[in-house]
């Protein structure tokens, strides 16, 4: 770096995937790719896949629309929708109460079908698309998983999230894999590699914990995790395997892979409680709601414009005396309030690390009490300030847990999503713990959604060879050695 460089820089910069717009009028009338670097102009039409996100979590419940560019495998959002979870109406009398969120609210089928079908249609309806004609799949997850006590409940939810789309007049056929080349609309079916490979569970190249299920929230880790390496392609980074996704939603989410190829393995299982730790303390204002009050209700973009920083910083460290970050004792079935296998985890090879308040939560009243404290001494601007020290300081501590339980291999990248770890001075923070640890880290909005678009392709092997996403960082596309797997498997001829 230059003199000037080093005078006037304040060292590296956190790089940010933020979330690009693209409307379906644009989807319609695009009629042929940009001109591409070094391949002069190309005359193929260009071919969006769109995926609906429907994610039902303890906090928000979103329905996000994508549209990939199938020669770019960039991906645009068209709309995002979103609801609070805790506005799901109350139980009526007769319907059977099968679950609650991480903050009480209880949750039945019909009322989940009822808030989910009235995202999906708003969603619909602010972006103009045609359900029969424009969407072309839907992926359903949920992070509310935290609050239930048994298999069975979990059951009950996603049927019903599949009944709410259903209800949304969204076909059955876009919620399931296609088939054939033959089951695709006309405009696709030049992309899917259905007939050369097989989806086998494999999302982006990595293979889930084998065996039985380790933590509750697996399918919101598989999806940021292959959220944030399609996030990585609007930067420069390079964000394949060997990788550390974290999200930071109401609940903790997140995966370690190795660098195997053709397959990494998740080696790694983060769990526990993330965005509830700032909403524990945003609640001691006493301005949000007692039951679902969340940051985001009084988050702005000047919100820590007047924050003593110094003073933040010392909160920070009182509210870390009572959050447990460690790997995931056997002993356990819960941690964080999320319900996990340590056991089934370790059998297989995957190091469980959680983040809890004291032990499942119960803690969750000391922090408030703090946050009351703070606003009361020090005002609005610096409670904001001490959450982003307290997200920065648990992505430290679950990095250094992971670290010291070996699990991290060197040159992993790390990727941090959900509004609990991307908001104010948080990326700044996070990165200068992570510049001398990781390869490199990156930033994303939306990884859940963007992770249920590429997991959609995935499904329906619809990869793009030429830009791959999955494979080795610096490596090449792996559907050679996919094929030759699968095979050696007798999975295809």
């Amino acid at each position: 770096m230059s003199l000037l460089g080093k005078i006037f820089s304040r060292g590296p910069k956190p790089v940010i995937a933020k979330s690009r717009y693209v409307s379906i009028e644009d989807v319609k009338a695009t009629a042929f790719t940009k001109k591409r670097a070094g391949a002069g102009l190309s005359t193929k039409p260009e071919t969006y896949y769109i995926v609906a996100s429907v994610e039902l979590g303890n906090t928000t419940t979103k329905c996000i629309l994508t549209a990939t560019n199938l020669e770019t495998s960039r991906t645009y959002l068209l709309d995002k929708t979103v609801k609070m979870t805790r506005d799901i109406r109350p139980p009526k009398p007769g319907e059977n109460v099968f679950g609650e969120t991480v903050w009480e609210v209880e949750l039945t089928k019909e009322s989940v079908s009822e808030m989910v079908r009235d995202t999906i249609l708003e969603s619909i309806k602010r972006s103009k698309i045609d359900i029969e004609k424009d969407l072309d799949f839907v992926v359903r997850s949920t992070g509310v998983t935290a609050g239930f006590a048994s298999p069975k409940e979990v059951g009950d939810l996603i049927i019903a999230l599949a009944d709410g789309c259903l209800d949304a007049g969204i076909p059955p056929s876009k919620m399931a894999p296609a088939m054939s080349k033959e089951s695709f609309p006309e405009r696709l079916r030049d992309y899917t590699l259905i007939e050369k490979v097989m989806f086998d569970g494999a999302v982006v190249s990595v293979l889930p914990p084998t065996g039985k299920a380790v933590v509750a929230n697996e399918m919101e880790g598989e999806l940021v995790t292959a959220g944030i390496k399609v996030g990585a392609k609007w930067t420069n980074i390079d964000f394949r395997n060997p990788c550390v996704s974290m999200d930071f939603g109401t609940t903790l989410a997140g995966r370690i892979t190795n660098g195997q190829e053709p397959y990494a393995r998740t080696i790694g299982n983060f769990c526990g409680l993330a965005g509830a730790v700032s909403d524990a303390i945003i609640r001691g204002t006493e301005k949000v709601d007692k039951r679902g009050g969340a940051a985001l209700d009084l988050y702005s973009r000047d919100i820590l414009k007047k924050a003593d920083w110094k003073a933040a910083e010392e909160y920070a460290a009182r509210v870390h005396d009572h959050i447990d970050i460690r790997k995931v004792p056997e002993n356990r079935d819960r941690f964080g309030t999320v319900p996990v296998d340590p056991k089934a985890a370790y059998d297989a090879g995957t190091t469980l690390i959680g983040c809890d308040v004291g032990k499942n939560g119960d803690k969750i009243p000391k922090l408030t009490d703090i946050g009351h404290e703070i606003y009361s001494d020090s005002g609005i601007h610096t409670l904001f300030a001490t959450l982003d020290y307290v997200s920065a300081n648990i992505v430290k501590r679950l990095g250094d847990e992971a670290f010291e339980e070996g699990v991290v291999e060197p040159g992993s990248m790390l990727g941090v999503t959900g509004r609990a770890g991307i908001t104010g001075r948080k990326p700044e923070f996070i990165l200068d713990y992570s510049k001398d640890k990781f390869s490199g880290t990156i930033f994303v909005s939306d990884a859940l959604a963007m992770g249920a678009a590429v997991m959609a392709r995935c499904m329906n092997s619809m990869g793009t060879p030429h830009i791959p996403i999955g494979g080795k960082q610096g490596g090449a596309c792996i559907l050679g050695q996919r094929r030759k797997l699968q095979k050696q498997k007798g999975m295809i001829d």
